[in-house]
C-alpha cells in the first residue's frame, strides 16, 4: 500500500504543482486573475484522479480484487495528503521567493474588477474590508499554509470519497 501511496500522491502533486507555478505566473504577471480558479481547480481534479487509479490498483493487485470502504478511504487520504502538502510547498517556495506582493496584487485586481462591473458602493466596500482581512492574514505564514490547505484538501477528500464508494467490493467477483 505504501508504494501505491506514495507514487500516485507524488504524480497528483507534481500535476498540481506544475500547473500552479505556471498559471499563478501568467496570472500575477499579467494582473489579471480571471479563470484561475476555473483551471485550478479543474487541474486539481484531474490531478486527483490518481486517486482513483491508486485505490483501483491496490483493489486489483494487491487484495485480491476486495477492499472495503474503509480501506479504499484511507488509501486515497493518504494521496490526497501526499498530493495537498506537495501543492503548499510549491505554493509557498513559489510565493515567498517570486511572488511576495500576490495578497495585495490579488486584493487589487479583485477590487478593480467590481469598479469596473459597476457594483455598488456597498459591494465595494465589504470587498475592501474583505480584501483588507485576506491581505493581513496572508503576511503570516501560518495562514498562508492553512489557506493553500484549504484550497486543495476539500477537491482530494471529495474525489477519496467518491473513489472509495465506487471501488469498494467485499464479495469477489465471478469470474
Amino acid at each position: 500500500m505504501k508504494k501505491i501511496v506514495i507514487v500516485n500522491g507524488s504524480i497528483a502533486g507534481f500535476i498540481v504543482g506544475a500547473m500552479l507555478l505556471i498559471t499563478a505566473g501568467i496570472y500575477y504577471r499579467n494582473n489579471n486573475f480571471d479563470n484561475g480558479m476555473m483551471i485550478g481547480y479543474a487541474t486539481m481534479i484531474v490531478a486527483f484522479s490518481m486517486i482513483f487509479t491508486g485505490i483501483k490498483s491496490y483493489r486489483d493487485k494487491y487484495n485480491d480484487g476486495l477492499i472495503s470502504f474503509g480501506k479504499a478511504f484511507k488509501i486515497g487520504l493518504y494521496i490526497t495528503l501526499i498530493a495537498s502538502t506537495i501543492y503548499v510547498v510549491v505554493w509557498l517556495i513559489d510565493y515567498y521567493c517570486f511572488l511576495p506582493d500576490f495578497g495585495e496584487k490579488y486584493a487589487t485586481a479583485m477590487l478593480q474588477k467590481l469598479k469596473a462591473g459597476g457594483a455598488s458602493q456597498a459591494k465595494i466596500a465589504a470587498l475592501t474590508k474583505e480584501m483588507a482581512w485576506f491581505t493581513e492574514m496572508y503576511k503570516k505564514p501560518i495562514f498562508v499554509v492553512l489557506f493553500t490547505y484549504i484550497e486543495i484538501l476539500p477537491v482530494g477528500l471529495i474525489i477519496t470519497l467518491i473513489s472509495s464508494f465506487i471501488l469498494k467490493r467485499k464479495v469477489k467477483p465471478a469470474i
